[in-house]
């Protein structure tokens, strides 16, 4: 694996002295959409006007060196219209793309692509010993997460998933006040995420045929209830059903909106079972760009939080409630005015991904070579990002679209059972009299 130490970190800036005495870290990114422009490109941006600089070592700079995407145009207008002079990255198009940027010398793989074409992308960069970070959910099946978890493995890479909600300022508070034993035993929890039909008809209306809201969106709820109220509980069964007719046909397989109930059993053989509801066809003109709201209810207490009414409302003449938004939520990334007078971007959407490349450069940087093992196997144990831990989210990714795949086909009513002595994930059908195995190993 190429380090790139000495090289120069200067793709938006030309702060940066052009040989550094400092290592830097190459990345190439897979994607080049609505994802990068909000998170990812502001990380690069804060990251070259200042390295990272790891605990007890010195700094290390990012840089982004390649951008693989199919038709290659929006990396095109990107570079065309970019501010900075002299400054640039490979821009790599085609069906190949990917397999090309894993080839090349880049250190890091991030992987913002739609959700069905995260696997060969991910696949491709694990297998070339790239460490790699893919936006959520990770992947559509256990057995594609296996293949992936098994290859990270073999070329000693980190395999890394997004969540970035599990850093949002309420959610972290509400890990916290489970972990300290403030709030006993989650019996049942209400999460909703609705977005307006801008997403779907638009940003997302060449990619959503065949797809759900559930499986983009319901998964950063999944992960919040299996992080922050695990490990020690078992996933159970999962149930599903939606409505479809506005973004496809009604009788189709792409859903405007779906109901996903998962159920957990707890070491104590109570249950504890949750409801997701996603919608991606809100009418354009709500109040807020996307409607966010959990409720989770425990032995001792309630914790019930907003995500849009985070105490701001704003009305401009002109500009709300579409170029601004009526509640807008500046936790997630927000552009400031500093006091001192710099201009930033910033926000746990962005810090997450910084997080991702500082657990890189402390993997290959953070000390003696002969340690490394022992920092990749540190960096690994991660669970709130690491791809070993997105089991029971995958199941029940791939659980509910297989559920709904059936309710298109005119088989609503469909049950997933998790770890029976069939397999791991085995669907009961009304009416059928064997049951079908999705996944035949444990979950």
């Amino acid at each position: 694996m190429s380090l790139l130490a000495g090289h120069s970190v200067a793709l938006y800036s030309a702060e940066m002295p052009e040989n550094t005495a400092y290592p830097s870290l190459a990345v190439g990114m897979v994607g080049f959409g609505m994802i990068f422009d909000e998170t990812y490109r502001p990380c690069f941006e804060a990251l070259t006007r200042s390295p990272l600089v790891l605990s007890g070592g010195g700094p290390v700079g990012i840089r982004l060196a390649a951008a693989a995407t199919r038709t290659g145009s929006r990396v095109a207008r990107f570079l065309r219209d970019s501010s900075t002079s002299g400054d640039s990255f490979a821009n790599l198009v085609g069906d190949s793309a990917s397999d090309e940027l894993a080839r090349s010398p880049v250190d890091a793989v991030c992987v913002a692509t739609p959700d069905d074409r995260h696997f060969l992308a991910a696949r491709a960069a694990l297998a070339a010993g790239k460490h790699t970070l893919i936006e959520k959910p990770s992947v559509l099946s256990l057995t594609e997460l296996d293949e992936l978890v098994a290859t990270a493995e073999k070329t000693g890479a980190l395999a890394k998933v997004v969540y970035h909600k599990l850093a949002d300022p309420d959610h972290k508070k509400l890990r916290t006040l489970y972990q300290d034993g403030v709030l006993r035993h989650v019996n049942n929890g209400y999460c909703s995420l609705l977005e307006p039909k801008s997403i779907s008809g638009g940003q997302f209306a060449e990619w959503i045929a065949g797809r759900n809201p559930s499986t983009y969106v319901a998964v950063h709820y999944l992960k919040l209830i299996d992080f922050t109220f695990g490990p020690d509980w078992a996933l159970d069964r999962v149930s599903a059903t939606g409505q479809r007719g506005l973004v496809g046909p009604v009788d189709g397989p792409t859903w405007d909106s779906v109901q996903l109930q998962l159920v957990y059993r707890h070491p104590d053989g109570r249950e504890a079972a949750f409801d997701i509801h996603t919608s991606w066809v809100t009418p354009d003109n709500f109040p807020g760009y996307v409607e966010q709201e959990v409720q989770f209810r425990f032995d001792n207490a309630v914790w019930a939080a907003h995500q849009r009414k985070r105490g701001v409302e704003l009305t401009v003449e002109g500009r709300t409630p579409h170029d601004l938004k009526n509640t807008p939520n500046y936790h997630y990334n927000g552009t400031f005015l500093e006091p001192w007078g710099e201009r930033s971007q910033r926000g746990y959407g962005i810090e997450v991904i910084e997080r991702f490349f500082k657990e890189v450069a402390t993997v290959e940087f953070g000390g003696p070579p002969a340690e490394r093992p022992a920092r990749l196997a540190a960096a690994r144990a991660l669970t709130y990002n690491d791809l070993s831990a997105d089991r029971n989210v995958v199941a029940i990714v791939q659980a509910s679209e297989a559920i709904l795949k059936h309710a298109a086909a005119g088989r609503p009513g469909c049950v997933v059972k998790v770890n029976q002595a069939a397999g791991g994930l085995v669907l009961y059908a009304p009416g059928a009299a064997t049951p079908e195995v999705l996944y035949p190993g444990r979950v």
